[in-house]
């Protein structure tokens, strides 16, 4: 017969250590949510770890940014205004030449020998009109002594006109063909540099084709043709001479580097009604080759320069809506604190912006700004100044 068993208790050690350690967590919760910091920087952890920069009283540009494209002050497609065979070239790929140098040689022979036949004509013409003016004075002498009729004194002075004719004739037909021959030796009409060679010796040219045999570009000076909104022009015309003497900045695609200043000589007389937009040019010393044509580069024209401004770098201005604000690093017994304080902003460029609102010499924060709040505690590791451009101006 089976015997009945008794069921077993249930352990209770486990629900009592596993209530026991909830009701710890809860009281370490509860503990340390009572705790303050006793300071506002230590909501942290502790002081906040970031860089400062220092207000500077200097200069700074108002400028007006534009697209500009490099473009050589004069540049010559030398074509062929003869046709012949290509005897010689004499210039290199990219070369500099001078006024007059010899760039391109079209054999010379067929108008050579035009030429020589002009002048064999112009010279028998002239004996035939030596002949006629003798034969003239003879009539004329006749006639004085009624020895010969008026019409035939009158017929020779007519044959006399004629020949004048012919030999003025001929000198004008020598003279073509000596431009003619002249246009066989083609050199450089101005000092600048010529572009890939496009014809080899042996080439046959034909006069006035579409493809020029070289062309040749000044490159020193050189400019730049930028174009300013017509809303601007009133501002930039109330300069001296109507703003012609300007600065115009030429950077590199990226604007990370100021490649040339040059000085603004003209504005073209009509606005741009498609764009709304005027042009300007200025001309550039580009005695390195820093230019080249056609390169496409940033303009900023400066309008004017404000004198004695207050200025800091972008990176410390923090913006909050309309409004914008700086961290001030003030120092007390309980150590350095970073305090918000209100600025107005101005002019803004090559990474420094002026404001109004703090003093020269005002150390601010410029950096960990998302851990900063108005009063926290903070400790400095280095200060930086402002950009190069605008040291040298700062007082």
């Amino acid at each position: 017969m089976a015997t009945q068993q008794t069921p077993k208790k249930k352990a209770v050690w486990p629900w009592l250590i596993l209530l026991i350690l909830i009701g710890a967590v809860f009281y370490g919760a509860l503990h340390r949510g009572a705790q303050k910091p006793s300071t506002p920087g230590m909501a942290f952890g502790g002081p906040v770890t970031l860089t400062t920069t220092t207000a500077k009283k200097g200069d700074i540009g108002v400028y007006l940014n534009a697209l500009g494209t490099v473009t050589a002050l004069h540049t010559v497609s030398i074509s062929s205004q003869v046709t012949g065979v290509v005897t010689a070239v004499y210039y290199r790929e990219g070369q500099f030449v001078r006024k007059g140098q010899p760039l391109v040689e079209i054999d010379p022979r067929q108008y050579q020998a035009q030429v020589t036949e002009a002048e064999g004509n112009l010279e028998r013409d002239q004996g035939v009109l030596s002949q006629s003016k003798m034969d003239l004075a003879r009539y004329q002498q006749a006639w004085s002594h009624n020895a010969i009729p008026l019409q035939t004194l009158e017929d020779q002075q007519e044959k006399v006109a004629q020949d004048k004719g012919t030999v003025k004739y001929d000198q004008g037909v020598l003279a073509y063909d000596r431009v003619q021959l002249g246009y066989c030796h083609i050199v450089a009409p101005m000092a600048g540099r010529v572009g890939l060679r496009v014809i080899d010796p042996g080439n046959l040219v034909t006069a006035n084709n579409a493809t020029p045999l070289v062309i040749l570009t000044t490159v020193n000076p050189i400019t730049v043709v930028a174009s300013i909104s017509a809303n601007d022009l009133a501002e930039v015309f109330a300069r001296p001479d109507h703003g012609v003497g300007l600065t115009l900045e030429a950077w590199n695609s990226n604007d990370t580097r100021k490649i040339a200043d040059g000085k603004v000589t003209s504005y073209d007389n009509q606005i741009d009604t498609t764009t709304g937009t005027i042009k300007l040019r200025a001309t550039y010393n580009n005695t390195k080759g820093e230019l080249y044509p056609n390169e496409f580069v940033n303009a900023r024209l400066l309008v004017k320069t404000l004198k004695n401004q207050i200025l800091v770098p972008d990176s410390s201005v923090q913006h909050n809506g309309q409004e914008s604000f700086v961290y001030l690093i003030q120092k007390s017994a309980k150590g350095l604190h970073a305090v918000m304080h209100d600025v107005t902003t101005g002019i803004s460029n090559d990474g420094v912006t002026a404001v109004q609102g703090l003093q020269p010499g005002d150390v601010l924060a410029d950096s960990s700004f998302q851990k900063l709040r108005n009063g926290a505690e903070v400790r400095v590791i280095s200060a930086q100044g402002l950009s190069a451009n605008h040291a040298s101006n700062a007082q």
